[in-house]
């Protein structure tokens, strides 16, 4: 007898307190799979939500966006799953579909195999990550990216050799993914601002310069001048007026700035400076406008994972299941999380 029941972390009324509860397991539609989420890693947007009261409308909600697991159920007309099968996915901003639950719907065509070379815990880190990178620079169909030729697409790997791009916030999971697509899209100058203890890692990835995120804007313009005069994207993974006015600086005439929160450039330096592009990602392959791009990505995701072209972030399991999110959204609130990605099983919950 399938399973009627499950626990879920709710919001259950805008700014409330989070709680575990019980909730329906959904059943999966045509072109769905129902998971088992085994893991599901958190993102900043799930505290602000909680804290700023911003995107939901409709109460109790279930949050969470990054899930991996094992299908459990497969809706009509879905081929090439099976029952058993490991997988990864995105979540979305309604209950079926977000993952802080123990069961949620996962959409096929955006969902890819977990291959054997990485774990489940490690899967859950990629989705919402790996999407704001991959739409912002490599969308070819929606408004807010730059628009520039997906290397996981045929005749894309090393299309941009001879190029740079510079990457705010490298060692942010979104800028982790970020410089990684770009190593992989060929160019050749990777510059990203972080803490210099994660020099190593990010180098790992394929930065070619990590800058530390501590200098003055000025030093910092100056910095990637040396190294990089002509810089025609930059990809902003904070998206602070700190961060964004910089990176405007950066950004060269008739070039590109991507920013995943909304713009707070100074006017004055718009109007000095004009005909820069400032896009803003919203990094979800299941929107109708991103899906496309998605499918391409998600078709591709099980090779590039198994060749290691695309590595997942660092995990740190959080205890207690889905009643450990909690705390880890309060210790990312308080910028108290670096280079790693916090991972909770929900079926550890009591």
């Amino acid at each position: 007898m399938a399973l009627t029941q499950q626990s879920a972390l709710l919001l259950p009324e805008k700014f409330g307190n989070w709680i575990v509860g019980p909730v329906e397991v959904p059943t999966p539609g045509p072109g769905q799979l129902l998971v088992k989420i085994e893991a599901t890693a958190l993102n900043p947007v799930d505290w602000k939500i909680q804290v700023y009261g911003m995107f939901i409308e409709k109460f109790p909600s279930i949050l969470g966006s990054d899930a991996a697991g094992t299908v459990d159920a497969i809706g009509e007309g879905v081929e090439g799953f099976a029952v058993g099968d490991k997988v990864v996915y995105q979540g979305f901003f309604v209950n079926p579909q977000a993952t802080f639950q123990q069961y949620g719907i996962a959409n096929a065509d955006v969902t890819a195999k977990i291959p054997s070379n990485i774990t489940v815990d490690e899967a859950a880190t990629i989705p919402l990550g790996l999407a704001t990178a991959a739409l912002g620079l490599f969308d070819l169909y929606a408004a807010g990216s730059a628009k520039l030729f997906p290397p996981w697409v045929e005749g894309g790997r090393g299309k941009y050799a001879g190029k740079a791009i510079v990457i705010f916030g490298g060692a942010s999971s979104v800028g982790q993914y970020t410089i990684q697509l770009a190593k992989l899209a060929g160019f050749s100058s990777i510059i990203t601002t972080a803490s210099l203890k994660n020099t190593e890692l990010l180098q790992s990835f394929g930065a070619t310069h990590v800058l530390d995120r501590n200098l003055s804007e000025a030093a910092l313009v100056a910095e990637v001048a040396k190294i990089a005069p002509v810089v025609e994207v930059v990809y902003d993974a904070i998206s602070l007026a700190s961060t964004q006015n910089p990176a405007y600086d950066i950004v060269a005439p008739g070039g590109t700035l991507v920013l995943v929160l909304p713009d707070q450039i100074d006017a004055a330096k718009k109007s000095a400076a004009p005909g820069k592009q400032i896009v803003n990602v919203f990094g979800n392959v299941n929107a109708p406008d991103r899906r496309k791009t998605g499918q391409t990505l998600y078709s591709k995701l099980t090779a590039l994972l198994e060749e290691g072209a695309i590595k997942p972030n660092r995990v740190e399991l959080l205890p207690n299941g889905l009643a450990g999110i909690p705390e880890g959204l309060k210790r990312m609130e308080k910028d108290q999380v670096s280079a790693v990605k916090l991972v909770a099983r929900p079926q550890e919950t009591v």
